[in-house]
């Protein structure tokens, strides 16, 4: 289909309500993207990340463009997309805001590393993925971080943490 006939399509009006509500079925990896350097660090809880390409490893991850933890992100031009495991739900619920705690206050709660890129790598996470940010794409609500990949860590876990219809949850192998 060319852009001139997708042009031609109809524009319905989608309700943002029913709209999230439908993203919320298929179950979605759940990660916190974290950045800068100890003493001004942050992070946040996201689902929406992915591989880009394997050849150079890029991953992409969407931060919401109101996130306290973008201005850092963007400025240190590096960061880390920290997969966690079913056992780490305390630590999703604490980089989304559950809790009360912000900014650096939230990494006293685990332990962290650093890695090649120096953002901030979650010791047990599913699987780390140290980035260099290489470009950022504005989009309507969120920044989408494109990031090559300077290193990786994988844990010993099993369990990957998702998130489905509102709730984080483990996946059990059938």
């Amino acid at each position: 289909m060319t852009a001139a006939m997708t042009a031609e399509l109809p524009h319905p009006s989608i309700d943002a309500q029913a709209f999230r509500s439908a993203m919320r079925r298929p179950a979605s990896a759940v990660a916190i993207v974290t950045g800068g350097l100890p003493g001004d660090r942050a992070g946040v809880t996201v689902t929406a990340v992915c591989s880009l390409s394997d050849t150079p490893p890029m991953v992409l991850a969407c931060v919401h463009r109101d996130s306290s933890a973008l201005p850092i992100l963007r400025a240190g031009g590096v960061f880390c997309v920290n997969f966690l495991s079913a056992a780490q739900t305390d630590v999703a619920g604490l980089f989304a805001g559950r809790g009360g705690l912000k900014g650096e206050d939230r990494f006293s709660a685990v332990d962290w590393v650093q890695r090649v890129s120096g953002a901030p790598v979650l010791a047990g996470a599913l699987a780390s993925f140290d980035c260099v940010l290489e470009q950022e794409i504005d989009s309507a609500t969120h920044a989408i971080l494109v990031g090559r990949v300077v290193a990786i860590d994988a844990g010993t876990d099993p369990a990957p943490l998702v998130y489905n219809d509102g709730a984080f949850g483990g996946v059990v192998p059938i």
